[in-house]
Parts: structure tokens; sequence; C-alpha cells
């Protein structure tokens, strides 16, 4: 039986009859139809005059479902419900209450259509998403208070980069001003790319070269982590900015040495149980991310656009670089964010104290990865002295990082273990043939004791340079007298940087890493015949003169007043590489500059 007023969608619905009973039996009677009400309560006389019209009551319906239908037509129109690129239709529910879809204005919208109210929130709560993941992540300070799974906000480094892809032109340049022109491959680490520069260049791969991020206009400089694309740092860089191939002793230092570089009073641990921490367990603690570490201590902080600076007291933590409002206080309320770790990289300012009116000499900043070359949004630090600025730079780099720096340091002791095999000298068949001999009686006799053997070699060694002296004397065709030929050979080899000042020295050290045994020699400048040994130990560069004597008419270099005399400088080098002597340790690793 049709009903006026009723559309058909009820009326040939499957479930139309068993939803009017139950409609009939839970609603009130003054909101039932009269087809309902003859029904169940024909003979009831009270209720036939409270009747209501069943068309009046289905335009009711149709007028709150036009509402309805405006308030969802923006939403329906900008972003409607797609599946397979085709417009979502579901079924409808059984219940046969809810209003219907809204679809697209190019479509016409179908009344008998329900509409699925838990689709239309869920596209809202997406739009909201998309509205608020736009807007600026706003760090955590006190991460110890909820767990990174739990954490409300989503920080960008967390989100998936682009990769740089194809050929890339890096230049690099050289510390003498020389560079070198690249192409390499999107994906090529700074390891890679420095493996490359030395076998172009012939250079011996000691695994201590870097890549360096030089920033000219900003003052400041960063060596590349091994694992760190190139090409995707020289696109954060300018047109000013370059990359530089030198060495770094101190890179990996901190490993071998890790109490050199973490003090007790800046551990945070140490100082709250007042005890100390073994080596071993203190990198543990750094590398393990399950681990809280924290490094503390007093730093000058530069207030940002303004040349003041005010001493603080500064926490370092794996979610960033705090400092406190009140003193030494820990707590929460008290700690304020200065910068964070996942967007941002260390570096070294090389400006020295005048730019910035630096109270001291041990300059640091923290610069964000968005910053190009504005100076203002740098974060200048200051350090009491070069321990201190260590140790903040390189909890730093493990904070940042973790195990990933280890599998750096890991890597080539790896390739040296794998090719130890191979390291035992393999001789030819001609020198397989050659054994070693001693003539000193009537008949010549084969040394089988290998002991014996290389002493007869280094016997023969000396010989030969007395040989070589006597016939320099007797006028031989050698070019150059031997007192001249022992000032000027020194020239030849990698650790003389000849005239060059105290302070290019000192720069050439703290770039080239300011670890034990790192040296150079120079001319003197106060002593023309002179020259000057520069080593660092325990951080500390340090000077010592060598010294001409004159015995016997022949020229001899000493360090220490005569007491050992050395005819050249590479005799007096290779003889403190073996031996600690006068000095406060060995010389252990050449301060070079290579031309590319």
């Amino acid at each position: 039986m049709a009903v006026a007023g009723c559309p058909d969608y009820f009326l040939h619905h499957p479930n139309y009859q068993d939803n009017v009973d139950r409609a009939s039996n839970h609603r009130p009677a003054d909101l039932i139809g009269p087809s309902f009400q003859q029904s169940s309560n024909r003979n009831s006389p009270s209720h036939q005059e409270d009747d209501v019209d069943l068309e009046a009551l289905v335009n009711d319906m149709n007028s709150s479902f036009e509402s309805l239908y405006s308030a969802c037509s923006v939403q329906s129109e900008s972003a409607p419900l797609l599946h397979n690129g085709q417009l979502q239709r579901p079924a409808p529910p059984c219940s046969g209450h809810a209003p219907p879809l809204p679809t697209s204005p190019r479509q016409k919208v179908r009344r008998s259509q329900p509409m699925h109210i838990l689709a239309v929130r869920r596209l809202q709560e997406e739009q909201q998403q998309l509205r608020t993941s736009s807007l600026p992540a706003i760090p955590n300070p006190f991460p110890e208070l909820c767990s990174p799974a739990s954490s409300p906000v989503l920080s960008p480094g967390s989100l998936p980069q682009c990769q740089p892809t194809g050929k890339h032109i890096i230049k690099v340049f050289g510390e003498d001003g020389t560079r070198k022109v690249v192409e390499i491959p999107a994906d090529m680490t700074a390891r890679d790319l420095c493996q490359l520069l030395v076998y172009k260049s012939h250079c011996i791969n000691d695994n201590s070269w870097a890549l360096v991020e030089h920033h000219p206009v900003l003052g400041i400089e960063r060596c590349l982590e091994d694992h760190e694309m190139v090409a995707h740092v020289q696109a954060t860089m300018t047109s000013e900015s370059r990359f530089l191939f030198r060495k770094n002793y101190a890179k990996y230092e901190f490993f071998t040495n890790p109490l050199n570089y973490f003090p007790e009073q800046m551990i945070a641990w140490c100082q709250e149980t007042n005890s100390t921490i073994p080596p071993s367990q203190l990198l543990q603690n750094f590398l393990n991310s399950s681990s809280c570490p924290e490094i503390q201590g007093f730093l000058y902080v530069k207030e940002m656009g303004r040349k003041s600076w005010k001493k603080l007291y500064v926490f370092l933590r794996r979610s960033g670089l705090y400092v406190s409002t009140k003193g030494t206080s820990k707590e929460p309320r008290h700690l304020q964010l200065l910068s964070d770790l996942e967007d941002s990289n260390i570096f070294t300012v090389i400006t020295g104290k005048k730019p910035h009116s630096v109270p001291t000499d041990y300059e640091f900043c923290i610069k964000p990865n968005k910053v190009r070359s504005e100076g203002k949004e740098l974060r200048m630090l200051c350090a009491e002295d070069e321990q201190s600025r260590t140790c903040w730079m390189t909890a730093f780099r493990l904070f940042k990082y973790g195990i990933l720096l280890y599998q750096n340091y890991k890597i080539p002791q790896q390739r040296k273990a794998l090719l130890s095999h191979f390291s035992t000298p393999v001789r030819s068949v001609s020198e397989n043939s050659l054994v070693a001999m001693d003539f000193s009686g009537r008949i010549g006799r084969v040394i089988a004791n290998p002991v014996e053997a290389q002493s007869a070699a280094m016997e023969e060694g000396h010989a030969w340079r007395k040989r070589s002296q006597r016939m320099n004397f007797l006028g031989s065709p050698s070019p150059l007298h031997p007192s001249s030929l022992s000032t000027v050979i020194h020239r030849t080899q990698l650790w003389f940087h000849g005239r060059i000042t105290r302070e290019e020295s000192h720069r050439m050290v703290l770039q080239q890493g300011q670890v034990d045994g790192l040296f150079l020699l120079r001319d003197s400048q106060s002593n023309p015949k002179a020259f000057v040994l520069t080593l660092c130990h325990h951080q500390k560069i340090k000077h010592f003169q060598i010294l001409p004597c004159e015995d016997d008419g022949q020229i001899f270099f000493s360090l220490d007043d005569g007491s050992t005399k050395f005819t050249d400088l590479i005799q007096l080098v290779e003889f403190y590489q073996l031996n600690r002597g006068v000095l406060p340790c060995r010389l252990k690793h050449p301060c070079t500059i290579v031309a590319l």
C-alpha cells in the first residue's frame, strides 16, 4: 500500500515493515503516523485526536536532511570519499534511519541513499590533521615525562626526507687554496669521497681524512660525519660555502681515550652519585639509546640579536640543549630549551673574539639546518677552556648520531681485519732468491739467523750514510755540501711548514684535531738558524726550539742543548717518534697540508 508523501525507498526496502513494527512499539504515540496507529491503537479515540499526518512528518524529516546536506556539501565537494578512483557509495544500513550520503554538485543527490556519519567525521578529522601538520612542531622540553611513542608532537626530522638522485658536481678545496672538481653519485657518503680524493691526490689512506663544511660568511665550519651524504649537505649550503679536504685525527679519538674528553665534573651521573664511572660504561651510556646520560656545566650564552653574553648553567640531553633559569636547578619549570639536536649541527667558530665580543677563546655555535646565511639565528656559546668545549661538542655528536658514530669508527678496523691475511709481504721470485750475506771474512757466508740479518742491514745503512758524507767531502758530484744538505732536506717532508707564524701553527693544530702527539716543524722567527717543534699534549699546544750546534766542524741539531745530536731534522723526527726523550709524549701524527 502506497502512502502519500513517503519516498519509494522506505516502501520497497525489505526491512521496512520490521522497522515500522519496532518503531510502533518504542516511539511515543504523538510521533506515529495514522497508518501505524491503525495497526496498533485503532480503537482508542483519544489517540485518534492526536494523530499526525505522515506526509507532514516526512516533509519535516526532509527539511532536516536539507540542513544537514548544506552543512556537509563543502567537505564533500572538496574531498569526496573515493575508493579506487570512484565515488564510494556504502550500502544502506539495516536500520533505515541514517541520512543520505552527500555527493558532488555534478551528481544529483538521491534522498533515498543513507549517509555514513562516521565517514564524514573521519574526513573532518583528516582535514584537521592536515591543517595542524603544516604548523611548526613545538619541541617537548621535558621528554622524560612521556615516551617517544606517546609524544603528541611529530618532529620534522622523523619524516622521510627526499633523497637526491642523479649525478652531482662537487668542488673540494685544499688548505693551500687548490681545488678539485669531481662528479659523484647522489648517494656517495663523506667517507667514500675522502677515499676518492686520497686516491686522486696520491695520499696515504690512514682513515684520518675528513670533509669539512666551511661557511666563510658565517665564520664557522664542521667536519662531516662519514655516513652523511655529500649531495644532501651541499643542498643546504650557499654559493659562498665550500668543502675542504683536510686531516682530522680527533674524529674518533674519544673512543680510545674517553676520560680525556668527558671530565667527571661535567657528567651528571658522577656528580649525583659522587663516584667515578669506568670508560667502557661511559661510552655505553652514550651509545645506548635507552639510557639518559647528561652533560652539565656553565657556558657563556649569547643573547639572540645582541652582543651581550650571560653565564648560565646548561644541560645537554638527547632531546636538546637546555638552560636553567634559576641557578643550577633541574626542575622542569626552570628549564628552557636552547636548541634541538635533531635539526641542528654543531660548528666551530673560526672568526676569533672580535666579531662576537667573545669572553673567551673557546667559542662554538649550534646552527639549525634551515639557516643558510643569517648569523642572527645561530646559537652562540662559549666555554671556559678547550677541554670543556671539546666535551660539549663531542657529546652533541654522540647524542645526535649515537651508534652510527661507533659503526663509522669500526668500519676501517673491520676492513683492515679482513685484509690482515694479505698484509704479509709477498715476495717475488727474484726477491726469494736473495739472501743476507756476510763478507767480513775471506769467504762469504749466508746469514741464516734473521736477527743477525736485520742487525747487518742496519749496520750497512749506517755505513752507507757515512760513506755518502765522506764522498761529499772529497768532491763527489753531489750538488749540495753536507752542511747545506742537512739544512734543506727536511723541506721535502710533509710535517715541515717553513716560515709560518706561531698563530698559524696553532690554527693548523686546532683544525686537524688536538690529539696527543700531533706535531709540525717550522722555521724560528726569533733565530733564523733555528727551528721550532710545535707539539700537542693533553689538548694544549707547546713549542720546543731546535738549536744548531757544531761538533768537529759539522752542524748538528738538538732539542736538549746538545745532549742528543742529529745530523738533520729527519733523524730528529724519526728518533722522537720512537722515543719520548725530553718531550711530554712521542711524535705520532704529522700535521700535513696536501695540494689537490
